[in-house]
């Protein structure tokens, strides 16, 4: 279904798709590429609301930064000092905030209207990203399906192509709050991963990845997750051509469990302690697959090099199930 959702300050209308299969209804915005909504039953079968989100789209114009639900590019995470060098050639990149470019720049994906089109059981977005936008080389056509499985499930499956050498990091920056109440306290996570990134002061990777064993970091058995990480974990198995489970999510109150497959190397958890209003600290979780911060600047990482006649493809799935 789609219908009118609202209209920007320069009159360009946003639209929104709702989805449903199989007791689970996904809201999608053209803008942004933004999931509003996804409810799912709990133990007891009664429907809530799991990802944070506004009622309206004043609500995402008024408070952009939390990045609630949006689809995040052309570089997810932090690029160092907002320059990298490609093929000899470096590029200056917005700085938001100073000293680093954080999430394609200071009007990203996150900001900008797509083009909708229905496919079966889901929408696909699309558009054209300008060589130069917010600084990155090169014409780049993108576009990511939302679709839901029969079982339920939320797919994502991103592809971009471009004309000249650029990068290419695209993730989901949706919250989850399992209880359907704007608070993930208690929430229990495990990650599949050995690895994790050590960052500075600006959250840039600092040295090698590092062991979790030991560490704070170390989730590869299911505990609770609490406050204080925004932290990219190096995902066992790395690229991979599939989908595979890396994390897992559970609400012991309401039952709820969110699974995450992917076919990024990369999971950045982000615990939201810095959440203003209308939201608490806390209030969810997010959980963005993707590549490593600062790779552009790391040929050492995964690399995020997109060339012509190549094409950018990758894969999210969402599970959602009680127990």
């Amino acid at each position: 279904m789609n219908e009118h959702f609202g209209t920007l300050p320069d009159g360009t209308p946003v639209h929104r798709w709702t989805l449903e299969r199989s007791g689970v209804r996904v809201r999608v915005l053209s803008y942004g590429g933004i999931v509003q909504s996804v409810e799912v039953p709990d133990r007891d079968g009664r429907a809530g609301n799991v990802v944070l989100g506004f009622a309206g789209l004043d609500g995402y114009l008024a408070h952009p930064e939390p990045y609630l639900g949006a689809l995040i590019g052309r570089y997810a995470n932090r690029i160092a000092g907002g320059r990298f060098t490609l093929d000899g050639v470096t590029y200056e990149l917005a700085l938001n905030p100073p000293p680093n470019s954080l999430h394609g720049g200071e009007r990203g994906f996150d900001k900008r209207v797509w083009d909708v089109v229905p496919v079966e059981h889901g929408v696909r977005l699309s558009r054209v990203s300008a060589d130069g936008e917010e600084g990155f080389p090169g014409r780049l056509e993108v576009s990511a399906t939302y679709t839901l499985d029969a079982s339920g499930a939320l797919r994502i499956a991103y592809e971009a192509v471009t004309d000249a050498p650029t990068v290419v990091n695209l993730t989901n920056h949706s919250y989850f709050g399992l209880a359907g109440s704007g608070y993930a306290g208690g929430h229990e996570l495990r990650v599949a991963a050995s690895r994790y990134t050590p960052v500075d002061e600006h959250l840039i990777p600092a040295g090698p990845p590092r062991e979790v064993a030991g560490t704070r970091f170390d989730f590869r058995r299911a505990r609770e997750v609490g406050s204080g990480y925004d932290v990219n974990f190096v995902l066992d198995g790395g690229v991979t051509e599939a989908a595979r489970e890396v994390a897992e999510l559970y609400d012991p109150v309401s039952g709820r469990v969110l699974t995450v497959s992917t076919t990024e190397p990369g999971l950045q958890v982000y615990t939201a302690d810095h959440l203003g209003e209308p939201f608490s600290p806390g209030a969810g979780v997010a959980l963005e697959t993707q590549h490593f911060p600062d790779s552009p600047n790391r040929p050492d990482y995964p690399t995020t090099v997109l060339r012509p006649g190549e094409v950018f493809r990758s894969e999210t799935v969402y599970g959602f199930g009680v127990r």
